[in-house]
């Protein structure tokens, strides 16, 4: 199965997810895809089978993926410093993947109901739904 771990900035929360996935589910094909250098590195660094960087590459990866794990920002526009292009944004909405989209309250966008979390309790969550996702389809 396809997972496509999409992040940018330092890649920290990508790196986890990426890190806890490998761990978890080995036989699995992770692609990290970094809006920028830094990010995919520390994806690559913590595990990824396959990586790239930058818009062309999240277009590609979204049209096969069985599974996208972000942060919400990647549906944003301009998000993560400007570095999420509407071109990004519209290929991660557009995706048939099932999206698993961490929310965060930064970078001027506020989710109501989302209590803040560390990360480790985001990627915990993410490593449920996926769990949660297997057994509908067995």
């Amino acid at each position: 199965m396809k997972i496509l771990v999409i992040d940018g900035k330092g890649g920290r929360l990508g790196g986890g997810v990426v890190e806890m996935l490998k761990k978890t589910f080995e036989s699995f094909e992770i692609y990290a895809v970094g809006t920028n250098v830094m990010a995919t590195t520390q994806m690559m660094k913590s595990g990824a089978d396959f990586g790239a960087t930058g818009e062309n590459p999240v277009v590609v990866n979204c049209r096969d993926a069985k599974i996208i794990v972000a942060p919400i920002g990647i549906t944003m526009a301009d998000s993560f410093l400007g570095e999420v292009t509407a071109k990004i944004a519209v290929a991660v909405g557009s995706s048939s993947a099932f999206k698993i989209l961490i929310p965060n309250n930064k970078c001027n966008h506020f989710i109501v109901g989302v209590k803040e979390q560390t990360a480790t309790d985001f990627i915990d969550g993410v490593k449920e739904k996926i769990m949660q996702i297997l057994s509908t389809c067995i």
